[in-house]
């Protein structure tokens, strides 16, 4: 007969079994990293606006890869190229979510009244937003949501090209198909704006640059292209 080991005494409050405990807590955190992805996640928006350089695309698309996926999105959608949507919002509203045409008040002091109805990164009228949500059925489109202005444009744009015949990469006319509405365009009633041709020609400038700027930086678009697609296989 085998004599039983003698074992020592048990410590009355024994510690948790350390080996057990550490993975508990490694378990823990991995469970709450992938729950927490699953809540939220990345945008690509966390740069403020006053910190993103809005005359360059790369600086643009490095604080707001969300934009530049609404954009390219927008593009695959109506076919209005990425830098001249660049060049028509810097243009219209300097990527301003709450941008609002409004005079300058009393003595430069006082708040001045609104000159028209435009808002948001679009500068869409109301009247010209209600028929954007009429005819694509988009009735919950927001002025001020970045993905449904560029939606809007792009889809104004089509129609500057089928009734007008304006290329979709011709920022020039676009913006003046844009500005003074298509019926206007087909009256060329910019023809006695001069001010305006200059804008034009401003937008046009603009839509370069920002196409020489985007080839510059094609890698760092398609990791965000790369990133979107990651998250949009996630099985949650």
């Amino acid at each position: 007969m085998r004599t039983p080991l003698s074992l020592p005494p048990r410590p009355a409050n024994p510690l948790p079994h350390r080996p057990l405990f550490g993975i508990g807590l490694l378990l823990g955190g991995v469970l709450m990293l992938l729950l927490g992805g699953c809540a939220t996640q990345p945008t690509g928006d966390q740069v403020p606006l006053s910190q993103i350089d809005i005359n360059d695309a790369c600086s643009i698309f490095r604080g707001r890869s969300n934009w530049y996926q609404a954009m390219d999105k927008a593009f695959r959608k109506w076919g209005t190229p990425v830098h001249v949507q660049l060049a028509i919002i810097h243009q219209e509203s300097k990527f301003r979510s709450d941008a609002r045409p409004i005079s300058k008040g009393l003595f430069g002091i006082l708040p001045g009244r609104r000159l028209s109805s435009a808002l948001g990164y679009a500068q869409a009228l109301d009247g010209t937003w209600a028929h954007y949500q009429q005819q694509t059925g988009n009735n919950r489109a927001d002025r001020e949501d970045f993905r449904d202005a560029v939606d809007f444009i792009g889809w104004y744009n089509t129609i500057s090209h089928k009734k007008l015949g304006i290329s979709k990469w011709d920022a020039r006319n676009l913006y003046l198909a844009y500005h003074e509405g298509h019926g206007g365009y087909a009256a060329k009633s910019y023809r006695k704006k001069s001010w305006l041709v200059r804008v034009a020609g401003k937008v046009e400038k603009n839509a370069a640059k920002y196409a020489n700027q985007l080839a510059g930086c094609s890698d760092i678009l398609n990791a965000e292209d790369k990133q979107e697609t990651n998250w949009s296989l996630w099985p949650f």
